[in-house]
């Protein structure tokens, strides 16, 4: 399942128009903030696909019957840019798990790129529902082998992707190689170019957020 956010026309298609914006895209904590909320609309859009059940609340007036989540996810992300998509999750799934993996592109002399992973900090994930955060969706590289990584520590039952922008491209490899994950987008883009940058896309998202990096 594939959801672009953006066709119900909400406030979050303003947001994503404003991370495109290369004059509001200098307001790094706008482009933060807005990636937060990118993040907390998609929270909030998951929630509703998950599953509840009625526990009896005691209030100071007596019995309220109330549905709550019957489990909490494992939010999972990409080490750096998608710390503020991550922590937009965060603030709807409060009481969560929390995973983070770095990935990152190592370029080579002729411009082409490998995925180098790094790092994992993460909980049990075996049977878990785990929802990863992750800006951009371009050619689908890190993702993918994000959740192979992930899966060296369990099997979820469930995997959820949350990105801000993916091209079709990218889509089309994920489902390929994890068909089961649902991927909630804020915009899809059809174009990508040869180096793997989404078009019309908004730049390097990390750098955006938190300034630019010297390439290793």
């Amino acid at each position: 399942m594939v959801v672009n956010l953006s066709q119900h026309y909400s406030l979050l298609s303003d947001w994503v128009s404003e991370i495109r914006d290369e004059h509001l895209q200098k307001d790094r904590m706008r482009f933060r903030r807005n990636l937060e909320r990118i993040g907390e609309v998609a929270a909030f859009e998951i929630s509703k696909t998950l599953d509840f059940e009625e526990k009896d609340i005691q209030t100071p007036m007596g019995i309220a019957k109330s549905k709550v989540l019957r489990e909490q996810p494992i939010l999972a992300t990409i080490l750096r840019a998608g710390l503020p998509l991550h922590q937009g999750l965060l603030n709807f799934f409060d009481k969560a798990d929390n995973a983070f993996v770095s990935a990152y592109r190592k370029h080579n002399r002729d411009g082409s790129f490998e995925i180098s992973l790094d790092y994992i900090s993460s909980p049990e994930l075996e049977n878990r529902i785990v929802i990863i955060s992750d800006p951009m969706l371009a050619t689908g590289s890190s993702l993918v082998k994000t959740i192979q990584f992930l899966r060296e520590e369990g099997k979820p039952r469930e995997i959820h992707i949350v990105v801000a922008i993916a091209c079709t491209v990218g889509i089309e490899y994920v489902k390929r190689s994890e068909p089961n994950c649902k991927i909630w987008c804020g915009a899809i883009d059809d174009e990508l170019t040869a180096k793997g940058y989404i078009v019309p896309g908004l730049g390097d998202a990390g750098d955006l957020a938190y300034g630019s990096k010297s390439q290793m």
